[in-house]
Parts: C-alpha cells; structure tokens; sequence
C-alpha cells in the first residue's frame, strides 16, 4: 500500500494523465476528425500535453488549494 504523503502527487499524475488523455483526443477529432491516423495524430498530441499538464497541475495545485479551502463549507 502507498504510504499518505504521496497520496497528493499521486492523484495529481493520475489527474493529469487522465485529463491531457481525453482533452487531446477530443481536441484532435474536432481539428481532423476521426478518421485514419487519429491515434497517431492523438498519440503525439498527448505527448507534448501531458508534461505541460503535469507541470501545470503541481505548479498549481498549492496556489489554488488556499483559495479552495477557503471559499469551500466546513459542512
């Protein structure tokens, strides 16, 4: 089992991952359709989205979890 401390980054990979997975694949069929080489075209897409996501994501996670606590009910 994963120990608690890296529950957080784990979930902001795996958030990443999964987001930059799907953004690229609808970004790629509205751009040139579904059609043959969408994997390929998806597939590179995603390689230069996903590092900028995960940076993204790590770089903004502790600016935005403050403003999320504070605006979220303690309910």
């Amino acid at each position: 089992m994963l120990k608690k401390k890296y529950a957080q980054p784990l979930f902001v990979i795996l958030m990443s991952f999964s987001m930059s997975v799907i953004m690229c694949g609808v970004v790629v069929a509205v751009n040139t359709g579904i059609s043959e080489g969408f994997l390929g075209r998806w597939f590179y897409s995603w390689t230069f989205a996903f590092p900028v996501a995960l940076i993204a994501a790590f770089t903004m996670a502790p600016i935005l979890k403050p403003f999320v606590d504070k605006i979220a009910s303690k309910d």
